[in-house]
């Protein structure tokens, strides 16, 4: 999985991603990882966004929800 690749088909198509690793979080050992979309293709009040452990464990969960909602992403 290419996040590079999907966070550009995703801005491609109106939506603006942000992918963090908070240090502080990291240390503590509690879902560093926060994955969040939102933007033109969206309702206003929609955001789908998560927090876990690894980024492909963020995306497991985000990217189903990205595509229910309509969106093109990468394999």
């Amino acid at each position: 999985m290419e996040i590079v690749a999907i966070m550009a088909a995703l801005a491609e198509q109106g939506v603006t991603v942000l992918l963090k690793a908070d240090a502080e979080r990291m240390r503590d050992g509690s879902k560093p990882w926060t994955f969040v979309a939102n933007g033109k293709p969206f309702h206003e009040d929609v955001l789908v966004r998560t927090d876990a452990v690894t980024v492909e464990r963020c995306l497991e969960i985000c990217l189903p929800r990205l595509r229910e909602l309509g969106l093109t992403i990468p394999e």
